[in-house]
């Protein structure tokens, strides 16, 4: 399977980079890297230029000028440009484990999304993951990440590498599997016919408003929080405005009231086209 990788970014060379060899060693190698640039420096260009040379990786940086945030709209671009009719999404700050596209391909399937999880590392051990840590696998193993400053969570079980205890969890969990832009994946005709992110929301419940909108197309949710890996850096998070993620409550909630499928300010801006359900 083709896969196109959605990775968004904005100004994070450094943990972008972590990222990108953390792709470079996947078991699955077929696929692109999309990176969606919601306006970085010239620095973030410069550092994907490099990876491109050093990795061999098909990398596409699609980018357009800071103005805010607005990570739906560059992420829609990176749709339109992505090549693959299978995306997974992820960020410039979550580091895969090896097997990560491997277990997306793996359980791919016509009429669903696939929903991953993140196990959250604390700034000094972000910064302390190298690439060799990275290509050896121990920046998955929570002995090793544990033994660097890692917190004790019930939650670090997501890094389990037991196949069967991971499918086990993933089956057994009473969690609702929802859309989680840094570990999710589904079919990009699907996220066509809902007209991609909406463009009015920042930061907050825009995820959770774009899975919304699968599901009312007809479309189910699998887990994949314990089968698919990755490991979040931390960051500051100053794009964070009260007003704005009130905003985007309001509309997450229009969304699951009224069941809609299409945003008339997505990819086209337009009304709704005539749509069918998903089998």
């Amino acid at each position: 399977m083709h896969i196109s990788v959605i990775l968004s970014t904005y100004n994070q060379p450094v943990w972008l980079e972590k990222t990108v060899w953390a792709f470079s060693v996947q078991s699955h190698r077929d696929f692109e890297l999309v990176i969606a640039d919601d306006g970085s420096h010239d620095e973030t260009r410069k550092t994907i230029d490099r990876l491109c040379a050093e990795t061999g990786l098909t990398i596409r940086h699609v980018w357009h000028e800071d103005r805010g945030f607005r990570k739906c709209t560059i992420l829609n671009r990176a749709v339109v440009e992505a090549q693959a009719d299978y995306l997974v999404f992820s960020d410039g700050d979550c580091v895969p484990r090896h097997d990560f596209l491997a277990q997306h391909a793996r359980l791919a399937e016509p009429g669903y999304l696939l929903s991953g999880g993140i196990v959250r590392l604390p700034m000094e051990l972000s910064g302390l993951v190298s690439r060799d840590d990275i290509a050896s696998g121990r920046a998955h193993k929570v002995a090793w990440l544990r033994s660097h400053g890692l917190p004790w969570s019930p939650k670090n079980v997501k890094l389990t590498s037991n196949p069967r205890l991971a499918t086990f969890l993933d089956h057994a969990t009473t969690t609702k599997a929802t859309w989680n832009g840094g570990n999710a994946s589904t079919w990009k005709e699907a996220i066509l016919r809902i007209n991609g992110f909406d463009e009015r929301m920042e930061y907050g419940y825009e995820d959770r408003e774009f899975g919304e909108r699968l599901i009312n197309l007809g479309f189910r949710s699998k887990s994949l929080r314990y089968r698919a890996a990755c490991v979040h850096l931390d960051h500051g998070r100053d794009y964070v405005r009260p007003e704005a993620f009130a905003r985007n409550k309001k509309i997450y909630r229009e969304t699951r009231r009224t069941r809609a499928v299409w945003t008339p300010f997505g990819i086209l801006k337009q009304s709704q086209p005539h749509l069918t359900r998903a089998a």
